[in-house]
């Protein structure tokens, strides 16, 4: 509460620290994406503000002047991680029952791009010495024996920061190969022992272990799809309830993203929200969101675990983010959801071999974000040339709208409304405050006979590109935004957006307010208040502020959260594409936000700082 909306105007830089890797690392800074959330450690912990860099190393660093306390490197294997380096965060966990004082009573978990859960003492970061292998567990042996095994370490890398539930640590992984193939590699969800790390259990979103035949249908999936489909997986972020020993996972699309013949049926628990067991890995209830996904539209954020009024009473939900632009809000006990969510009809007439599913859920509040359909009426440009331009493009496409089935004459959806970063909740208000883009995207499909050399050989950003062929099924895609000769998006702005949802009624969107200028975005630089890409969440606190960064113009602002009125806007060294974090040391509070820029959204400005604001 100390910086509130009477005196946010005054924050002034505290301290800024650079983690310097992208210095030490030249030939794969293009690569390494700064996204990173501090977390603050307990006073009896060491009280650091404690960091992981795209390299993995865990650093700590004193809070109150951002002078590096120690680091611990786990020197990653970069020939083993031919793709994107990221880390956004490390965990803490407390051994509850070590004795006073022990070595690595408090402890800090953060898992590799090569695939390594770390464990190191949380007050001066050396290595765990029970844990694993000298405080590393490398779980590339897990990974490879699963089903579908894959030799290839590009298929998968730790990002998120894992969970800990009582004393089990939970991770995730990014698995880069589910485009492409339907026997990506298994998106298996597995725990640890946080004293030895032996492994615990592990969950496959893929029902491999369904022995009966008739709930394995019930399920959604075929016995001869089980046994080759891989993804599933949970790349952005868990949640954990300890008091109900529960882990709730965001999960992925099953392989492959844009193609569903191969895996006919809903494919349940892919695109759900699944609560286990933290003890067991047991399914406790779990909800999907999309049966049978072919537009990749993963669960990108973490479930957030907030008490929302129904009915006149207070009732623990989980309300998880949707990049269609759909919320939903569950119990947190059943799974049920406490506001109404229909099966609706939806269009059924994909490519030949495609099975889609005839109904989609739709949560009946709070109403959808974003934008669900385009059409050429709605071309936007800053030329008339550029505007026709779009008219034509938009054209050229043969489907538009939510759910309408990827196609070969191509098909406009709208870019992922919410992403990795989340929304924050205010309890006090029943307030959603969430970033949102609301840029258009096409997909397309190509029969990969038709492909030719030059476009298999032709140069692609991850999947923008050429057609990309997902191998076992007879298709390639492509997957894009749609841009104007001048490189802005073909709709109208806002192309990015900060939102308030009230989830206490029927009123539904509060505020909102166009988050970004397009002055760093273009090659002359006019401030025009457009909105921008956006990566990274926001933060609310108890003084009536959310801050947020998210947006492509290298700017941190502050915004009252009743209203919507930006406070305070400060410039940052680089593109603030993280969540922001706010903590009290010394009697003084600070807001802290990693300024990273981002490797694969066109941003200039790639670098690696974190800055740190506090009152005079």
């Amino acid at each position: 509460t100390q910086i509130n909306r009477d005196n946010v105007g005054r924050l002034r830089p505290a301290w800024q620290w650079r983690h310097g890797d992208l210095e030490r690392h030249p030939d794969r800074s293009g690569f390494a994406g700064f996204q990173a959330t501090p977390i603050l450690l307990p006073a009896e912990a060491g009280g650091h503000l404690v960091v992981c860099t795209p390299f993995n190393r865990i650093v700590a660093l004193d809070p109150v002047t951002g002078a590096q306390r120690w680091d611990y490197d786990p020197q990653v294997k970069l020939s083993e991680v031919p793709t994107r380096l990221k880390c956004l965060g490390v965990a803490y966990w407390l051994d509850k029952a070590a004795p006073q004082g022990a070595r690595c009573q408090h402890r800090l978990f953060s898992g590799t791009t090569d695939r390594r859960l770390l464990a190191v003492d949380a007050r001066d970061g050396t290595p765990c010495p029970g844990f694993g292998s000298g405080g590393a567990v490398d779980v590339n042996p897990v990974i490879q024996a699963a089903v579908p095994a894959h030799p290839d370490p590009w298929g998968t890398i730790f990002s998120a920061p894992p969970v800990v539930v009582n004393d089990v640590v939970v991770i995730g992984h990014v698995n880069n190969m589910k485009n492409q193939f339907p026997t990506a590699p298994s998106g298996a969800i597995r725990a640890f022992d946080a004293r030895s790390g032996a492994l615990r259990w592990s969950f496959d979103p893929v029902p491999r272990n369904v022995s009966d035949e008739a709930q394995l249908a019930r399920l959604g999936w075929t016995r001869e799809a089980v046994a080759r489909t891989g993804g599933a997986n949970v790349w952005s972020l868990l949640s954990v309830d300890e008091a109900r020993d529960l882990v709730f996972l965001p999960t992925a699309s099953a392989a492959p993203n844009f193609y569903g013949g191969t895996r006919p049926g809903d494919n349940r628990y892919a695109n759900s929200v699944v609560a286990l067991r933290g003890a067991t890995g047991e399914i406790a209830w779990h909800f999907q969101t999309i049966h049978h996904d072919v537009w990749d539209w993963d669960l990108p954020t973490h479930p957030m675990l907030v008490d929302v009024p129904v009915n006149g009473r207070s009732v623990p939900a989980v309300v998880q983010l949707t990049k269609q632009g759909l919320v939903f809000v569950l119990d947190r006990d059943t799974g049920e959801p406490l506001f109404p969510v229909e099966e609706r009809p939806v269009p059924t007439d994909g490519v030949p071999g495609e099975v889609l599913s005839p109904t989609q859920p739709f949560p009946v509040r709070p109403a959808p974000i974003g934008v669900a359909a385009y059409t050429p009426a709605d071309a936007w440009g800053f030329t008339l040339f550029d505007r026709a331009a779009c008219r034509e493009k938009l054209a050229s496409f043969g489907r538009s709208g939510l759910y309408e089935p990827p196609s070969l004459e191509g098909t406009l959806t709208a870019s992922s409304a919410s992403n990795w970063g989340g929304a924050a909740f205010d309890p006090e208000r029943n307030l959603l405050v969430l970033p949102v883009s609301q840029v258009p995207i096409y997909i397309r499909l190509k029969r990969t006979a038709e492909v030719t050399p030059e476009e298999l050989n032709a140069p692609r950003m991850g999947p923008i590109g050429p057609p990309t062929p997902m191998a076992g099924t007879p298709y390639s895609f492509q997957f894009a935004p749609v841009l104007s000769p001048m490189f802005s998006p073909c709709t109208p702005p806002p192309w990015g957006e900060l939102m308030a949802l009230d989830l206490s009624g029927d009123t539904g969107t509060k505020w909102r307010f166009t988050l970004g200028t397009l002055e760093k975005l273009m090659p002359v630089p006019i401030p025009l208040p457009f909105g921008t890409p956006l990566a990274g969440g926001p933060t609310a606190t108890a003084g009536g502020l959310v801050f947020i960064g998210a947006s492509a113009d290298e700017k941190f602002r502050a915004f009252d959260i009743d209203t919507g009125e930006k406070l305070w806007e400060v410039s940052t060294p680089a593109s603030a594409m993280a969540t922001p974090m706010t903590y009290s040391t010394g009697g003084r509070q600070f807001v802290a936000v990693a300024a990273g820029g981002h490797i694969v959204a066109g941003f200039r400005n790639v670098s690696d700082y974190i800055v740190a604001y506090t009152l005079p």
